[in-house]
């Protein structure tokens, strides 16, 4: 992270790498970005409610300050599923990160870099040995896609290459319905799909030249294929066909989530959690953790943001696993309320994604920085030395504020 005094350095009034927001870092994603690209990290489900929830619920929730007897020092550790991380944030796992010609590998870097967990899609666009080498703590996500035996060759090769646990994502069903329309995504990028993408390509020629010097490098064009899901060294299928051979798939039971936490030789954390009725099946079905999730509004629209449902389920069942928050963080107070709620770290996914966007490997430590700072002010502003000491008694809640679903 850089320090106060480094950032003092930086001139304000020169272009400058470094951003301070994540909304800064948005906003450099849209403006460096191909429009089709670009409108893949805002997309949410129809109309768009739950993903806005996701944010908005944040701002909420106020804090109650202590003006005097701030502490000096201030601790940020904890573990998840078993693997100290420096601050309680971790990379959510999102598919093909086509955005960067290194795309995951440049996030594992980052998140190595600042000390914390690495969520890996099943449908990256990097294979996991690539992943695991750069970000040693590395968590797989499956989707239940094919039969048993598909699913258990994926779990072991994750295993083999290193994976600190699993992470099942039950949150998902691709609502192909979005009131301003669905970006322009290309089965491959294919001399076809190069001419059909020109217009947006020749208004971005950063992003263009950083392309171009990649297939130069690697003497070959991209591709939009998904290599988790097949054995190491096989071309895996694209992204769409991936998503057809999910949709060709019957959703898992409880009875599946419970097969997978029996054969993975390690912890596994299901995600998509929002009615407390449901983690407890998750308890039951011997998961490590869980992850309170709507998939950041790409699933049913309607659905309750997710810092919303955090509470009562922490309540429920805080006890028996681990609980972590997905959805909405933007800036270090948001995962300081979430904490305060009972989380015990939070995921990210569109926040790093535009850093990404932005600036690459270095955009995505800076979005970890920011959100580093921002849960420091909070501990400051809060009085306190250490994470493990907020609580709900250092937040201003409305009374309507949470949703106690399934009850």
């Amino acid at each position: 992270m850089a320090s106060l005094s480094e950032l003092a350095e930086l001139n304000p009034w020169r272009k400058n790498p470094w951003f301070e927001s994540v909304a800064e870092a948005q906003r450099r994603a849209k403006k460096k970005l191909p429009k089709s690209v670009y409108m893949a990290l805002i997309a949410g489900s129809e109309r768009g409610l739950t993903r806005d929830d996701n944010t908005d619920a944040f701002g909420e929730l106020g804090f109650k300050p202590h003006v005097v007897g701030a502490k000096a020092e201030r601790s940020m550790e904890t573990s998840v599923m078993g693997q100290p991380i420096s601050f309680p944030v971790m990379i959510s796992p999102t598919g093909v990160q086509a955005v960067t010609p290194d795309g995951e590998v440049d996030v594992a870097r980052a998140a190595a870099a600042r000390g914390t967990a690495m969520g890996l899609s099943s449908f990256a666009s990097k294979p996991i040995e690539e992943v695991a080498a750069v970000n040693p703590q590395t968590f797989f996500q499956v989707y239940w896609l094919g039969g048993k035996e598909e699913v258990l060759a994926r779990l072991e090769r994750a295993k083999a290459a290193g994976a600190k646990g699993v992470i099942i994502t039950t949150d998902w069903s691709f609502s192909i319905g979005r009131d301003w329309g669905s970006p322009e995504i290309p089965e491959k990028l294919d001399a076809k799909a190069m001419v059909k993408l020109a217009p947006e390509l020749a208004v971005r020629p950063r992003w263009v030249t950083e392309w171009a010097k990649s297939v130069i490098e690697n003497k070959a064009m991209p591709d939009l294929t998904t290599p988790n899901l097949v054995a190491p060294g096989e071309v895996g299928p694209t992204f769409f066909g991936a998503y057809g051979e999910w949709q060709g798939t019957p959703p898992p039971t409880w009875e599946d989530i419970a097969w997978i936490a029996r054969n993975f030789d390690g912890p596994v954390m299901l995600k998509g959690i929002t009615r407390v009725d449901d983690a407890k099946r998750a308890v039951d079905a011997g998961v490590t953790a869980i992850s309170v999730s709507n998939h950041g509004g790409n699933n049913l629209d309607g659905t309750p943001a997710s810092i919303r449902c955090l509470a009562p389920i922490v309540d429920a069942v805080g006890g028996d696993v681990e609980v972590v928050l997905d959805g909405g963080i933007r800036r270090g107070g948001d995962v300081a309320k979430a904490l305060a709620l009972g989380a015990r770290a939070v995921m990210i996914g569109r926040a790093y994604l535009w850093g990404l966007g932005a600036n690459g490997q270095t955009g995505v430590e800076n979005v970890l920085d920011l959100l580093r700072m921002g849960l420091d002010s909070a501990l400051i502003g809060t009085g306190k030395s250490s994470i493990s000491e907020l609580s709900r008694d250092d937040l201003i809640i409305p009374e309507d504020f949470f949703r106690r679903l399934g009850e």
